[in-house]
Formats: C-alpha cells, sequence, structure tokens
C-alpha cells in the first residue's frame, strides 16, 4: 500500500496541497487495501472535503490495480431508481466477462443499463402481478449488483452523498453492505447534518457482518499547519502568519472555503486586503437550502443569531428574535435540527463558523436587519454587566456614531483591562479613523493604541498602524513620542530591528520635558540594548539618568525597566554583584506580579550566564522561569526560554536534541522564521560546521550578521564565520570576518564584553598569527586578560589558556599544551564537550612523540564521533594515518555489499545537505578524486540520483 504517513502535503489530483488528511487517508486505504470485503463510511459537514479525501485515496487504489466506480446522490435528481449505483455500474463494460460466464442474476441489470445490454444475459421475466410489492424486484437488482461487482472485481464502490438517496438506493446498498460479494468494497460519504433526524445513513441500523472490514471516518475541519502547506502551494513562498490566521479564522478550518479563498488571493497583487474575498458560492447555497426549510419562528431565530454574530445562549436568541420562552425553544431546536445552528457551550449556540455568519447576515433584507438590531441593542443594555463591545458594534451597524464613539472607547478600555488587546486595537483603530475627534479624544485613543500594539502578535499591522496614527493632525507631542516609543519597541524586541533604537531616541527627546515616567521608561529600555549603538559606559549614565527622575520611584513599570537594564548590564560584564541579585530573587509569594518580575529576571540570568562560561546555574535558572511562568501566565518569555534550552542543549553536548529544538521553532513560532538572526541561527550554524555542512553553515553566519550587525548575540556568528576561513587557510578572508564591516573587536572594548566566550578572541588571535601579526596578538591577548580581570566568568579564563596556548605553540611546545589541557580543563569543568576536546587535540597536535600524540588524541577523537563533528573527527583521524598510526578506519571494512559504509553515511549526510564533492572533501579531509568515487557507490546502492537524494537547507 502506498505510504502517505510521512505528514507532508501533497499537490494531490487538484493541484494544490491535499494537507492533514494522513490519518483518514490511511485509515481508508487500510480499510479498502486490506481486508476486503468492506464497508468504509466517510461522514463530514460540507466543504469538509470528503470528496477530495475518496479522490485521493481512488488515484492510490488504481495504481494498486482495484478498479474504481463512483456515483453521486443528488437532492434534484430526476426520478431513476438505484440512479447513483447504476451511474458507477455504466463504467464496467470493459472489464466484462464474456455473457457465457456471468450469472443469470447479472440480467435483472440490463433494463437498468441499456448500453450493456448486450453484455448481460437476458433479464428475469417480470414479476407477476399479484407479487408482494416490489420487494423481490429490489432483492433481483442488488443480487445482480453484487454478480457485476465480483465479476470485475478487484472493485470499490463509492456512492457520494448518501444523504440525498432516494429510498430505493438507500435498500440497496444496505443489502449490499450487508453482503458484500469478494474483493470488493464499499465506500460511502455522507453529512451527518442532513440526513433525516434521528435516521441511519443507511435507513436502518448497520453493522457490518463477520468477515466484513472497514472503516468509519469522520472529517474534522483543517489546522494552521495544513492551511499554511496550502497556502504555500497555491501562493508560493511562506505564507504570513498573520494571514494564516485570518483565513483559519475566516473558514473554520473547511478546505473548500480555504481553496476558493486562496484561488482569489493568487489572482490579485501580494498584499492585497482580506476584503476582497467572498462567501463561497457553494456555502451560501448550502445554507440558504437549509434556510429555506425552516418555518418562521426558526427564520427569526437564525436571523437574530446572524445579526448577534457570536453566539449566545437561548434566552438571548429568543428575546432577540421576539419570541417567548417555549416558541424560541421549539425555533432553537428546529434550527439545530436543521444544521443551520450548532451548539458551541452548554448554553451557547450560533454558526458552525464566521462565513457561514456572514452568508446569513447577507441574505438578510436592509430593513429587516435594522429591526432586528435595535431590539438586541435593547436587549444588551439591559444586561448586567453590559457587553460593551456588542453594543458598540450594534451602535455603529445602526450608524449612530455619537452614541457609538463613548461605547466604543469604553469597550477598548474594557478590553485592555482583561488582556484582549486585539480587540482593543481594533475598536481604537475605529475610533481613530473618525474624522473630527477632539485633542482630547485623539490623545486618549491614540495612547491607547500603543499600549495595545505593544501585546498585540502582528506586529507588521501594529507598527503600520501606530506610524499612521503619529501623522494624525492635532496629536500632541509627547503623545506622538509615547506612540514613537511604542513602535520603537516593537522594531527593538520583536522585529530586532537596530533602527528601533533611533526611533527612541527620538521619541525620548520629544517626552522628556513633559513626561518625566515615560521618560525613565525609555532610559530603561536603551539602557538594556545588545546592540553597538551605545557603549556599555553610555547606557549606565542612562540607567541612573533614569533612577534620577523623582517620577520614577512612582511607577512600578519604570522602575522593572530600570532595575533590569542595570542587572543586563552587569550581566554583560560579568559582574559578581549579578549572581547574588539571582540569589535573592522571591520564588515564592502570594503576589503574582512580584512573581512574574522574578520570571523576568530568571530568564534574563540564562541570557546572562551562557555567554560567560555559567551553564549550570544558567540550566538552574532556566528550569525556575520556566516554571513560573507557566504559574504566572508569563507566555511572552516562552521564546527567549525555548532559545536558551536549545543553546544549553548545544552546549553541553546534546547535539541531536538543540538540533529538534530548532525543528520544532518553526511550529511553536510561525512568525519567528528562525533565520531572522540571533543564538538559534548561529546554533545551527555551528553544529552545521562540526558536522561538515560548510555551505549551510556559512549561510547561518551570514544571516545573523547581515541581520544583526554588532550584537552581543552574534559574536559567536563572526567568530564560526571567521573559523570557516580559517580551516579554508584563508586568514585574509578571516581577519575581514571580525573586522569588516563591523568591528567586532572594538565593540567588545565598547560593551565590556571581553567575559563573552562565544571563541571571538581566540579565533582572532589565531587568525593573527596566521597573518604573522604576533605583536597584534600578542597585545590581543593581553587586553583580554585586562577586560576579564576581577570578572566571573569561567568561560573567559578558559579562553585566556586558550589564547596563551596559540602564543606559546611556535616557541615553547610544553608551555604551550599545558595551556591547552589547561583550557580543556575548564571547559570540562563547566560542562562543554565540543571545545574541551578541541583543546585537548590542540594539546595533542604540540607532542613531537608519535605515540604521545596518537594517545592524547584518543579522547578528542570519541568525543567527536559521540557528538557527530564529523569534520573533527575526520581531521584528527588524518593526523593518524600520516603520523603512520593504526587508527579505526572510517570508510569502514569490506563486505558492506549493497549497505552503506560507515565512511558512505557520512558522505550521503552531507550530500542530503547539498554539499559539493569539493564541501564533502575539505569537511572529511579526502581527495576530491576520493569523494567522487565514494558518491558513484552512494547513488548505485541507494538507486537514486544526486538530484533527488540532495535536500538543500531551508
Amino acid at each position: 500500500m502506498n505510504d502517505l504517513g510521512d505528514g507532508k502535503a501533497s499537490s494531490g489530483v487538484r493541484g494544490y496541497a491535499f494537507a492533514g488528511r494522513e490519518r483518514e487517508m490511511r485509515a481508508l486505504l487500510g480499510a479498502v487495501s486490506g481486508k476486503r470485503p468492506a464497508v468504509v463510511l466517510v461522514e463530514g459537514e460540507a466543504g469538509i472535503g470528503k470528496s477530495r479525501l475518496v479522490a485521493e485515496a481512488s488515484t492510490v487504489l488504481g495504481t494498486e490495480g482495484l478498479r474504481v466506480l463512483v456515483g453521486g446522490c443528488h437532492p434534484l435528481r430526476e426520478p431513476l431508481a438505484y440512479g447513483p449505483v447504476v451511474d458507477a455500474l455504466r463504467r464496467v463494460g470493459a472489464w466484462l466477462p464474456s455473457v457465457e460466464r456471468l450469472d443469470v442474476s447479472a440480467g435483472a441489470l440490463a433494463p437498468l443499463l441499456p448500453d450493456l445490454a448486450g453484455a448481460l444475459p437476458p433479464p428475469p421475466p417480470p414479476a407477476p402481478p399479484d407479487s408482494p410489492g416490489s420487494s423481490g424486484q429490489r432483492s433481483r437488482v442488488a443480487s445482480g449488483v453484487r454478480t457485476l461487482l465480483e465479476a470485475v472485481a478487484p472493485t470499490v464502490l463509492v456512492v457520494e452523498d448518501v444523504h440525498w438517496a432516494d429510498e430505493a438506493t438507500r435498500e440497496l446498498l444496505l443489502l449490499l453492505a450487508r453482503d458484500m460479494p469478494a474483493d470488493t468494497a464499499l465506500v460511502l460519504t455522507y453529512r451527518a447534518e442532513d440526513l433525516p433526524v434521528g435516521r441511519p445513513v443507511l435507513g436502518a441500523a448497520f453493522r457490518r457482518p463477520p468477515g466484513t472490514g472497514g472503516a468509519e471516518i469522520r472529517l474534522g475541519p483543517l489546522g494552521e499547519p495544513e492551511l499554511r502547506a496550502m497556502a504555500r502551494d497555491v501562493l508560493g513562498d511562506r505564507p504570513k502568519p498573520a494571514l494564516v490566521r485570518a483565513l483559519l479564522q475566516r473558514s473554520g478550518g473547511l478546505p473548500l472555503v480555504i481553496e476558493e479563498d486562496l484561488v482569489t488571493l493568487a489572482a490579485v497583487p501580494p498584499g492585497t486586503d482580506l476584503t476582497v474575498l467572498r462567501v463561497p458560492r457553494s456555502l451560501s447555497e448550502v445554507l440558504a437550502e437549509r434556510r429555506a426549510r425552516l418555518g418562521p419562528d426558526a427564520a427569526a431565530l437564525v436571523n437574530a443569531a446572524a445579526v448577534l454574530a457570536v453566539p449566545a445562549g437561548q434566552s438571548l436568541l429568543a428575546d432577540a428574535a421576539g419570541l417567548d420562552g417555549d416558541r424560541g425553544e421549539a425555533a432553537l431546536l428546529e434550527a439545530l435540527g436543521g444544521a443551520v445552528l450548532r451548539q458551541v457551550g452548554p448554553d451557547s449556540y450560533g454558526f458552525g463558523h464566521a462565513l457561514a455568519q456572514e452568508a446569513v447576515y447577507g441574505a438578510i433584507p436592509g430593513p429587516v436587519r435594522n429591526r432586528a438590531h435595535r431590539r438586541i441593542l435593547q436587549v444588551l443594555l439591559s444586561q448586567e454587566p453590559p457587553p460593551l463591545v456588542q453594543i458598540a458594534h450594534h451602535s455603529r451597524a445602526l450608524g449612530d456614531l455619537a452614541a457609538w464613539l463613548p461605547r466604543a472607547q469604553a469597550a477598548a478600555d474594557q478590553a485592555t483591562a482583561v488582556g484582549d488587546h486585539g480587540t482593543a486595537a481594533a475598536l481604537l483603530g475605529e475610533i481613530l479613523d473618525q474624522p473630527g475627534l477632539t485633542s482630547e479624544q485623539l490623545t486618549r485613543a491614540a495612547l491607547a493604541m500603543a499600549v495595545a500594539a505593544h501585546f498585540r502578535t502582528d506586529r507588521t499591522a501594529s507598527v503600520a498602524a501606530l506610524r499612521r496614527i503619529m501623522l494624525l493632525p492635532g496629536l500632541p507631542t509627547a503623545a506622538r513620542g509615547q506612540m514613537r516609543s511604542a513602535v520603537a519597541m516593537a522594531l527593538m524586541y520583536q522585529e530586532g530591528d537596530p533602527g528601533g533604537e533611533e526611533e527612541m531616541l527620538t521619541a525620548l527627546s520629544e517626552v522628556e520635558e513633559s513626561d518625566p515616567v515615560s521618560t525613565a521608561r525609555m532610559l530603561g529600555l536603551l539602557g538594556v540594548s545588545r546592540t553597538g549603538r551605545f557603549s556599555l559606559a553610555e547606557q549606565r549614565a542612562m540607567v541612573e539618568r533614569g533612577f534620577a527622575l523623582p517620577a520614577a520611584g512612582e511607577d512600578h513599570y519604570a522602575q522593572m525597566l530600570l532595575h533590569l537594564a542595570r542587572f543586563g548590564q552587569q550581566c554583560v560584564a560579568a559582574d559578581p554583584a549579578a549572581a547574588e541579585l539571582v540569589a535573592v530573587l522571591p520564588r515564592e509569594s502570594d503576589d503574582v506580579q512580584m512573581l512574574q518580575g522574578t520570571a523576568i529576571f530568571l530568564t534574563a540570568s540564562v541570557g546572562g550566564a551562557l555567554p560567560v562560561g555559567h551553564d549550570r546555574s544558567a540550566a538552574q535558572a532556566l528550569a525556575e522561569a520556566t516554571a513560573l511562568v507557566a504559574r504566572t501566565n508569563m507566555q511572552t518569555l516562552d521564546l527567549h526560554l525555548h532559545t536558551f534550552r536549545v543553546v544549553l542543549d548545544w552546549q553541553a553536548g546534546r547535539w541531536d536534541e538543540a538540533e529538534r529544538g530548532l525543528e520544532s521553532f518553526h511550529e511553536r513560532y510561525p512568525d519567528r522564521p528562525l533565520d531572522a538572526g540571533g543564538l538559534l541561527a548561529t546554533v545551527r550554524g555551528l553544529v552545521a560546521a562540526a558536522r561538515g555542512r560548510t555551505a549551510q553553515a556559512a549561510d547561518a553566519f551570514e544571516q545573523v550578521l547581515t541581520r544583526e550587525g554588532l550584537h552581543l548575540d552574534s559574536l559567536a556568528a563572526a567568530a564560526g564565520a571567521a573559523r570557516l576561513h580559517l580551516n579554508r587557510d584563508d586568514p585574509h578572508a578571516a581577519w575581514r570576518a571580525l573586522t569588516d564591516p563591523h568591528d567586532f573587536l572594538t565593540f567588545l572594548d565598547r560593551k565590556e564584553a571581553w567575559t563573552h566566550a562565544w571563541d571571538l578572541v581566540p579565533t582572532a588571535v589565531e587568525t593573527l598569527l596566521a597573518l604573522d601579526r604576533t605583536d597584534e596578538a600578542e597585545a590581543l591577548t593581553t587586553r583580554h586578560t585586562t577586560g576579564t580581570e576581577g570578572r566571573d566568568a569561567p568561560g573567559a579564563t578558559a579562553e585566556h589558556h586558550l589564547c596563551h596556548g596559540l602564543l606559546l605553540q611556535a616557541h615553547d611546545p610544553d608551555a604551550a599544551m599545558t595551556a591547552f589541557d589547561l583550557a580543556a580543563t575548564r571547559w570540562t569543568a563547566i560542562g562543554r564537550p565540543y571545545p574541551a576536546a578541541l583543546a585537548a587535540e590542540r594539546a595533542a597536535r604540540t607532542r613531537t612523540d608519535l605515540d604521545d600524540v596518537s594517545t592524547r588524541l584518543t579522547a578528542p577523537i570519541a568525543t567527536f564521533e559521540h557528538l557527530g563533528a564529523t569534520s573533527d573527527a575526520a581531521r584528527c583521524h588524518r593526523t593518524l594515518r600520516e603520523l603512520g598510526k593504526v587508527t579505526s578506519n572510517p570508510r569502514g571494512r569490506a563486505g558492506y555489499g549493497d549497505r552503506l559504509s560507515p565512511r558512505e553515511e557520512q558522505i550521503r549526510d552531507l550530500l542530503t545537505t547539498g554539499a559539493t564533492n569539493k564541501d564533502i572533501a575539505a569537511a572529511l579531509f579526502l581527495s576530491t578524486r576520493t569523494v567522487e568515487n565514494h558518491v558513484a557507490r552512494i547513488l548505485a546502492k541507494l538507486r537514486t540520483t544526486r538530484a533527488d537524494l540532495t535536500d538543500p537547507p531551508g
């Protein structure tokens, strides 16, 4: 059987992605391809994808030699007994055996299949006039269908939309299902909501008889990952998360709606507003048909539900429709039975999705709609507490803007108070679009929008809205400064755009004369900057200036930002006071706000401990912060904790776990691309480099450096990029990576970040030595020693020994070996096996005794092979081969046959990343010719081509 369970979207039979139905597809194919006879029931609402599932399965079944016959029921079908089955059987002519080999029972179908009459036995004589009804005739037809299906087996009979089947067809299908011919399957699709109330799909209770396989499959709506796959298939590129979420909310996960929306969007320019989308005609027709079957009371209640626009309880729906209790209950039951409304909660009823509500609302005549709005508004105004958002909505729908404005402002205030910032932003945007607002009204709405925008997930839309508001005439300068501050925060902390700092400085100049609280907050925000825009000394001055403002002591948020900035500066400089503060943070309290503050500082402490080598305390703080985030509902910190967890896994040598963390990042945070830069992309590059995937590593480092520039989180990427050049014996390119266009060594001075152990200083020292600039290498080492003196930074101590070893190895190998051994010991104590193994390898290479070299390389080789550091292990093996020492042969031994040897597996893994033969040769320290021979053998063993095997990183 074809395996469709790989989780990937298939282009399918219609040309766009068939996504999210792996489990259902597996069940259907398993039932039909496995034990036959079989009966499969596929149930789901209109537009859910029943026909698509069956069509995709039919394609697969056809490749397996099964003959798939398809017929469908229709609501307005011309009278024809057994019509859907007859339609399907018209296709069997080419497969029928000679008429002599057919059982005579097939003749009962001759009158129904005139085109096949010559290929069928003669029909039986008509039933006598006094025969008891038509049951005998139906029995003969069922027997004939069985005969025909068995004659052309293996066969699958598919009948779609059985909810529309006539009684004769329904009875025929029941008879077939209860006595299926051998090697055949029956697949029926239907909508449960369109069956007569309380009636089974086949008109009577059905249980598969012994010996008959099958399945019952119910299709539910698609989710965000499936919609994203379909959007990528139709629109190309990676769709924006905001677009995916909007389409999902609009469609309710119905594939039919999703497909129609995507086809529409594909035909318009990118970025077109979603108002271009309409209710799909097919969905409107289904709802119109169902509403037409309702009585007047049920129709009035459905109209009220459409005007309400949100699910409501029975009493509110009845009041909104003007019905008393008994009539309201009867109307609701009728609307539910007619599958127009559905129950969505214990006492909550509404439409299945937003488009259904939109379709019904659009079909209500204007005067009837306005009358319903007025009635609902009066009902809502009498409730306690009043639903302010709904009241504002109905006021605006009636065109009463004078009443709407204060109601909308009150609703926005309430939404902000309860944390519903998306609703608040929508209401405030509507308010700000109104002409003629007073200065007070404009300022109030603008400042509230700034608060709401800070918490919204759609950052691009938020920034665009704030920039538009900043240009409104009449907005006071101080208010404009606060709006600009919100834009700056979105750019700095959500987009990672360094330009946000310039926006913040401008905002500071706009508010500092009139708003000391906002001034203190902005100074705190600038004080935590990790870019090269400010030196650490400048940031300390900002924080002290903020603390000096009397108003800062009166604002909890300003105090928290300033203390956080001071703490972050201590972490950057590896000030021992930072650890003392972490130790006294409260972990237990009834004050949720206090615990949230602890979670923020603990998270910041993890980010401060990782670069300087306090890995164990970072792991402890990470665990504590994770627990507090869950307890205090601080999900905004989750992304940072996820990032630090990946970095810790990488540093601790759990590289496979780190790579899984990288893979899960897109799933958990789809609107935060991994290639946006920072630590995660750096980890991906560092692991790729160690595993010989140099092209992927270079791409990752380039993405970080292009986006981040001079930033504390890009130090490791700069070092990684430089080391790639060193490995290619190109120290000039390595030096450019460290100093041009960004001078990372000067940045270390300005940021007082010599304690950050991201391999930057050792790489620079090694590069200078390769360039014969020994004096500069010694001066840099001295600067590093001075910059780390008195600091609490174990990683910097390890790098100090490493730098001294590099300086000594040319003229004092024994002293160099001691320094490298000290570095390895330090890294091992910190808990980082990879840099420890690299230092141990350096120590081994300083020896002149060949046996000593061989012995000393054993431990680092074992570490490299355990981590999967292919390139490093290969380098060590090459050294041993050059020394004439016996080493385990990474190419494996003869006798692998069609299986890949260990060396071939290494090369296969590199091939799948898009590596060239030259890249592989450099990574594994082999000749290009040797790699060519290996690649030829690998492709022959796998029976594939290089193009099919290659999976470029993306």
